[in-house]
């Protein structure tokens, strides 16, 4: 056997391998996407996540839904369900929280309990005027179809909602293994306030806390 017909299989070899660890390689650093339960737990970082959103909107539906002072609440008319005008959240918190997210979820549930009626958001009363203000000046809809301001549901309470947080961090130390700790509080307090009187009819807080610690090695 001559030098290169000995040298040829190794060469076969090492290329084989090159070529497997490439492979590898590629397949390392592409990226996947599937589907998963939107319910299931997030903690994937410290931040406001799903989780924290669904929890928060799940407590405040239950706590009104439930509440037996609302049931004292008079009104005239055969339908004694209260009309909710959604006033929104104020977000009190150092992160970008998109609180529209709470304040729908919230929405959603109140019209499926079949206890409440919604009247339209703000973003639904500009779309509304503008739809009023087409069918009553543009001439192309009929006039005896046109719709006209002064028949829209008029809210019984407004609801409105502060969400805070209470941020904190310990450095890395020789207690904790050379690790770090970050903690952040949120506390969400909602309440229905009575468009008549100015009285607060009903209120709801809840809590939430998230610890993420992070060993030495970790970022």
């Amino acid at each position: 056997m001559t030098p290169s017909q000995s040298t040829a299989p190794n060469a076969m070899k090492t290329t084989s391998l090159t070529l497997t660890l490439a492979l590898a390689l590629v397949a390392g650093c592409a990226s996947s996407v599937r589907y998963d339960d939107p319910g299931k737990v997030e903690t994937i970082n410290i931040d406001f996540g799903s989780t924290d959103l669904q929890q928060l909107a799940g407590s405040m539906t239950e706590s009104m839904s439930s509440a037996q002072q609302l049931n004292y609440y008079e009104k005239e008319g055969d339908d004694k369900r209260i009309v909710v005008y959604s006033a929104g959240v104020e977000n009190r918190t150092s992160e970008h929280i998109d609180t529209g997210g709470i304040v729908d979820s919230i929405r959603v549930a109140l019209l499926k309990s079949g206890k409440f009626r919604l009247a339209a958001t703000q973003q639904g009363q500009d779309e509304l005027a503008e739809q009023v203000r087409f069918q009553q000046g543009s001439g192309r809809v009929d006039p005896e179809q046109a719709k006209a301001f002064g028949r829209q549901l008029g809210a019984d309470m407004v609801l409105v909602g502060k969400l805070r947080s209470i941020e904190k961090s310990r450095p890395r130390n020789i207690e904790d293994a050379g690790g770090k700790v970050d903690d952040v509080y949120y506390q969400f307090v909602m309440e229905l306030v009575d468009v008549t009187t100015g009285e607060t009819i009903w209120a709801e807080q809840k809590e939430l806390r998230k610890t993420m610690k992070t060993s030495l090695f970790g970022r």
